[in-house]
């Protein structure tokens, strides 16, 4: 017996009718389900060129997309299919993920309905981020109180609704929602930051590294492995996991501040000055970038630039 795959097989047969769009389509799906998306992507344009695609095929067109983070090329064939009779609650899910991943977060909540949050425990985590997002704190508890008790064991859901809660202060709420959350990202990522509280720095260094794993580009679980690394004394490393927390924030002022600090006792200057700087250029009104200058200026021996900066 062949120890081809599909998609080598259909590849196989293509090399002998590389017009035969039967096998184009096929070959793009058994592509997207080996995980060759570049691959499904580069047979679905062949397709394209050859006539115009099924729904099917622009469905999976979209999902290639969303694969290769082409969200804007996601959503042109996902409006396609809701607009030429296609309006299934998974269409519908895949678009809201697409208007969440380019913060067009009421666009998305205006997708997730009933019926697309059956279809998915990720669709009820997206509904939370969203309301989260547009900082609609009290209804997005109420709607995560009834999600919870609906989907008890959806750890998805269980970590959105921790880091929701931790922001709203509901800290002993977000601490339930986060026993709940399993191995989930962002559970693991609320865990740690509760460790913190706990200043048991080398457990909340374990939660934030499985957080991780899971979600290298999660800036919660950045800035507390920074914050566990600077109680360990390890500031240097600790200033440098900040900084890219606070990047993968959209620039969070109080983490940059943070990464400037860790940087100062590490005893890198350079490294510091650029911290507080990126301070400043975000927002020039905001004190602690221009206090943390104002430091290093005295240190300097710089007067006139320090009581500037003060």
């Amino acid at each position: 017996m062949s120890n081809q795959s599909r998609l080598q097989r259909l590849l196989a047969y293509l090399e002998r009718d590389p017009a035969n769009r039967n096998l184009l389509s096929d070959a793009a799906e058994a592509a997207y389900a080996e995980g060759e998306v570049d691959h499904a992507c580069a047979l679905l344009d062949q397709l394209s060129v050859g006539g115009d695609l099924s729904a099917g095929q622009r469905n999976l067109r979209a999902l290639v997309a969303l694969a290769q983070d082409r969200f804007a090329d996601a959503a042109v064939d996902l409006t396609f299919l809701r607009a030429s009779g296609h309006d299934r609650p998974e269409v519908r899910f895949n678009l809201a993920w697409t208007m969440m991943m380019e913060a067009r977060f009421e666009a998305a909540l205006a997708l997730l309905d009933a019926d697309v949050l059956a279809v998915s425990p990720k669709a009820r985590m997206l509904k939370i981020q969203a309301l989260h997002h547009l900082e609609r704190y009290a209804e997005a508890l109420r709607t995560g109180a009834e999600l919870a008790a609906r989907y008890p064991d959806d750890d998805l859901l269980m970590g959105a609704l921790a880091t929701l809660a931790m922001d709203a202060d509901e800290l002993e709420l977000s601490q339930m929602y986060a026993a709940g959350a399993g191995d989930n990202a962002e559970g693991l990522s609320a865990r740690g930051l509760f460790a913190l509280d706990r200043h048991d720095n080398q457990a909340a260094l374990v939660l934030f590294e499985r957080s991780l794993e899971q979600q290298p580009a999660n800036p919660r679980s950045w800035v507390g492995k920074g914050l566990a690394l600077l109680g360990n004394g390890q500031a240097g490393e600790a200033g440098e996991a900040m900084e890219r927390g606070a990047a993968l924030g959209e620039d969070h002022l109080g983490s940059w501040v943070a990464a400037g600090w860790a940087h100062f006792i590490a005893g890198d200057a350079v490294a510091a000055r650029g911290a507080f700087d990126r301070v400043v250029a975000i927002d020039p009104t905001f004190a602690e970038g221009h206090g943390g200058l104002a430091v290093l200026d005295i240190l300097a021996g710089k007067r006139e630039a320090a009581e500037r900066q003060a």
